[in-house]
């Protein structure tokens, strides 16, 4: 049975939009679906797992039942991803609140440093399957 894996993002962030290109580029194995959290199931996730949709600031991995955000959600992905990246999962040996800590700081600055759009980014039609609505 294949394993269930979504990654939440925020559609206007160009860092956010990037990383999702990114983890297109190296699924090979075409495990990934995407929703930004802008979109109804991104909202719906959010508001059924009692998380704050107007202050919430990370990255969503889901994988079957289970959930993470910020740092380990990032080193989650970066497990099934193919090439060089997969090795970044060494970082789950820093505790968790050093690494959210750097995550956040990130995460805080991610409009100033690299900018935002005014609308989601669209898919091309090849990519439109991998995206949830």
């Amino acid at each position: 049975m294949k394993t269930r894996k979504i990654i939440l993002f925020d559609g206007i962030c160009n860092l956010c939009n990037q990383s999702v290109q990114f983890v297109i580029e190296h699924d090979n194995k075409n495990q990934f679906q995407f929703a930004s959290l802008q979109s109804d199931f991104g909202q719906n996730f959010l508001k059924e797992n009692n998380l704050d949709a107007a202050q919430f600031d990370s990255i969503v991995f889901i994988e079957d039942d289970k959930f993470y955000t910020k740092s380990s959600a990032a080193l989650k992905i970066a497990k099934y991803l193919d090439g060089i990246t997969s090795w970044l999962t060494i970082f789950m040996i820093v505790p968790k609140p050093l690494r959210d800590v750097v995550y956040s700081f990130i995460a805080k600055n991610r409009y100033r440093w690299f900018g935002k759009q005014e609308s989601c980014w669209l898919p091309t039609p090849e990519l439109k399957a991998k995206f949830l609505d």
